[in-house]
């Protein structure tokens, strides 16, 4: 008996050592499982032995077997069972201790029903525990009447710590090779983001790192909109097919599926089975035949961004730690999601600020309005990428009038000059009044003529800011979309700073209005003053000087004896002397409205002033009839005060002058071969004349640089409107004079 023992023993040890060494060795688990099966089997001289993992879902997943009889064992390598009822199996999972039954006559659930179809008697069964928590279970099982020898639980005790010792060595192994996986993966994803990779390379490493780590046969990227959707942004799959996702890439959120749980709790999310899964991104997941999946929020600078989402194909949930193993991952692609934003609003702040610099140049030198609001709306539309941009005046009327307009298609919704009654719910209107930023992301309700125009238009959705003059409000910037996507939540602020320069360019414009026609009535008045004192001279001063003349020579006549020669020589000169005076003041006269102009226009003004030159000028007058009065005065003053600067200043020997017209535009050049030097501020009268043209809407150019002669050109409007009628079937020859 003893000697029967200690064989027993021998061989017992002798096992469990084949198996240690297995277990040291590294072997793989289901090396060590095949093992201990049929060591235990030939040991303990059963039918039957069976190992099996305990699955979370209540199902037992047969992993080594071994049969001492010619059948097979009744659960190969890989089987599935459901748990239930009064077995071996049953009972150790439930109550986590050893278990027997010595006749399975009385037994129930699955695990009975197979294992009397295999004509079983007795089993017995032992808890294999890893780390504190049931595994699985080695199972013994005869066909002999008699029951297992009540010594197998204990003999079984060895070979369960070196199963578990197996599995968790297996195990650690398996962590620690997933972990330098991980590690290597998040290095990988590290480097894409910190060598500023675009978004959308990043999100697809991510997926197939994440997706390899983790051995899942699916991992999805998706975006939140906000409109309660999730855009598609990044996929993976084991087998190197591609995810049938819809034609746009968007899911529409709502039901169960861990899409929408993620987005409406902003935590990790998980679904072990499909069954009760419900809502549009449930359907897309059956179609791709998914079982499982875990979903972790992606959060950028504390805001819910998107989700990561690894799915199986197959019934094993995914473990429990994939939430905790996503975590790394999601912080990537957080990271170079904010890069990525911070790049693209550097990158927008610098075309905004470059928009701004080329708006305010115009600004700057006065460009006209229109030309401003031009530029306005086609730098706002470039610079927020919208879709229609326009610039609306609010009327007195209750109207607003489109005085820019810009479109990305390039055609107009409105022509600018498109005058529309202001009323209803549209962004126009709440500007005007609230006078404050509007914006509207949903067109399909807005009302109102001008809401007729947007929707007709395709407009979706709009933003207005009102621009302010001076303090009264004077219209309002709109920019517009003819997308699903309501504008970015900055775009008032982003306006805000081209509704000032347009404010600015408003009031320069109306200043500048009021200074030309401020300037345009002083010079007005001062020709009707010239015009008064030369008709003052003419009908009073010339008229008592003429009278006087003739009075005195009639006395002197009349009066005087002949022999009296001394006094009537006397009073003869006295008369000369009037004459002289008379000559005088109608010299003073011509020169404060000339005659020539006044009777002829600018051709035979011109000519009066060439022959009069003391400096030889060749003439060229391509002039047809009239000019408005206005304009004819400034352009024989600034002829004759060049005239004058030539000959006191220049030193010229010859001066060219040169004037023509058409119906829109004066053009006069006068140019002299002096010695140059000319500059307006320099006492030469040119000031004056400068604010004449100016006041006129004109401009005077001078070119003088020392030893080459001066240049003098102007350019004055002509208003086709403003030409005398009666003058205009005037001879249309031009005038080529030279006078000495």
């Amino acid at each position: 008996m003893v000697t029967g023992l200690g064989d027993r023993f021998a061989e017992e040890q002798a096992a469990l050592r084949r198996v240690a060494g297995l277990v040291a060795g590294g072997a793989p688990p289901e090396g060590v499982f095949a093992a201990v099966a049929e060591e235990i089997g030939q040991l303990l001289e059963v039918d039957f032995t069976i190992l099996s993992r305990h699955e979370p879902d209540g199902e037992q997943v047969s992993v080594g077997a071994w049969s001492g009889t010619d059948d097979p064992v009744p659960f190969p390598v890989g089987t599935r069972v459901r748990l239930g009822g009064r077995n071996v199996v049953s009972l150790v999972i439930q109550t986590g201790r050893p278990a027997r039954i010595d006749d399975y006559a009385d037994a129930s659930g699955p695990v009975a029903a197979a294992a009397r179809g295999w004509r079983l008697r007795a089993a017995v069964g032992v808890p294999i525990s890893v780390e504190g928590r049931i595994w699985g279970v080695i199972s013994v099982a005869s066909g002999q009447e008699q029951p297992l020898p009540p010594d197998t639980e204990a003999r079984l005790a060895g070979f369960t710590e070196l199963v578990a010792t197996s599995i968790a060595n297996a195990q650690a192994r398996l962590d620690l090779r997933g972990f330098a996986e991980e590690q290597a993966a998040l290095r990988r994803v590290a480097t894409l983001v910190a060598r500023a990779a675009p978004p959308g390379e990043v999100f697809a490493t991510v997926t197939a790192e994440v997706g390899r780590v983790l051995g899942a046969d699916f991992t999805v990227l998706g975006r939140y909109d906000p409109d309660r959707a999730a855009t598609v942004v990044g996929t993976w799959t084991s087998n190197g097919v591609a995810v049938p996702t819809p034609a746009d890439g968007r899911v529409e959120l709502g039901g169960q599926n861990v899409s929408t749980l993620v987005f409406e709790t902003g935590r990790p999310a998980r679904l072990d089975s499909y069954a009760d899964a419900s809502g549009e991104a449930a359907d897309v997941g059956r179609g791709w035949g998914l079982r499982s999946l875990v979903g972790v929020p992606i959060s950028v600078e504390g805001r819910l961004w998107g989700v990561i989402v690894v799915a199986y194909t197959h019934a094993e949930p995914l473990p429990a730690d994939t939430e905790g193993r996503l975590a790394g991952f999601t912080e990537l692609v957080a990271t170079a999601i904010a890069n990525a934003q911070a790049r693209a609003e550097l990158r927008d702040f610098a075309r905004e600020q470059v928009a701004l610099r080329r708006v305010a140049t115009l600004v700057a030198r006065a460009a006209p309005p229109a030309e401003v609001f031009a530029a306005v709306t086609a730098e706002v539309g470039r610079v927020l990428s919208a879709d229609v941009t326009v610039l609306s005046r609010y009327q007195t009327d209750g109207t607003q009038t489109a005085v820019g307009v810009w479109s990305s298609t390039g055609a107009l919704t409105v022509p600018v000059g498109t005058r529309t009654s202001l009323g209803g719910r549209n962004v126009t209107s709440l500007v005007f009044e609230t006078g404050r930023p509007a914006r509207i992301d949903d067109y399909t309700g807005t009302t109102g003529p001008i809401g007729d125009v947007a929707r007709g238009a395709g407009i979706r959705a709009s933003v207005g800011v009102p621009i302010s003059v001076q303090g009264p409000l004077w219209g309002v910037m709109i920019v517009a979309s003819r997308g699903d996507m309501s504008l970015p939540a900055g775009t008032e602020a982003r306006l805000a700073g081209f509704t000032e320069l347009v404010a600015t360019a408003i009031a320069n414009a109306e200043a500048q209005a009021a200074l030309i026609a401020s300037r345009a009535r002083i010079v007005a008045a001062a020709d009707a003053a010239r015009r008064r004192i030369e008709r003052d001279l003419h009908d009073g001063a010339q008229q008592r000087l003429v009278s006087l003349a003739l009075h005195l020579r009639s006395t002197v006549k009349a009066a005087v004896p002949p022999e009296a020669e001394e006094v009537r020589a006397q009073l003869d000169g006295m008369a000369g002397e009037l004459g002289g005076v008379l000559d005088e003041l109608r010299e003073l006269a011509r020169g404060l409205h000339p005659v020539a102009l006044t009777d002829g226009g600018l051709r035979p003004a011109l000519k009066t002033l060439a022959r009069r030159s003391a400096v030889p000028v060749r003439l060229e007058v391509d002039i047809d009839g009239r000019l408005p009065e206005p304009i004819e005065l400034a352009a024989y003053f600034v002829v004759c005060e060049a005239l004058t600067n030539a000959v006191k200043h220049a030193q010229a020997t010859v001066v060219d002058v040169q004037a023509a017209a058409d119906d829109e535009l004066l053009w006069v050049r006068v140019r002299d071969d002096g010695c140059g030097g000319a500059h307006p501020a320099g006492g030469s009268g040119l000031i004056g004349l400068t604010d004449r043209i100016e006041a006129l809407g004109g401009r005077l150019t001078l070119h003088s640089p020392p030893d080459a002669g001066t240049a003098l050109d102007i350019e004055l409007p002509v208003s086709v409107a403003g030409r005398s009628a009666s003058s205009a079937a005037g001879t249309a020859e031009n005038v080529h004079l030279t006078t000495t």
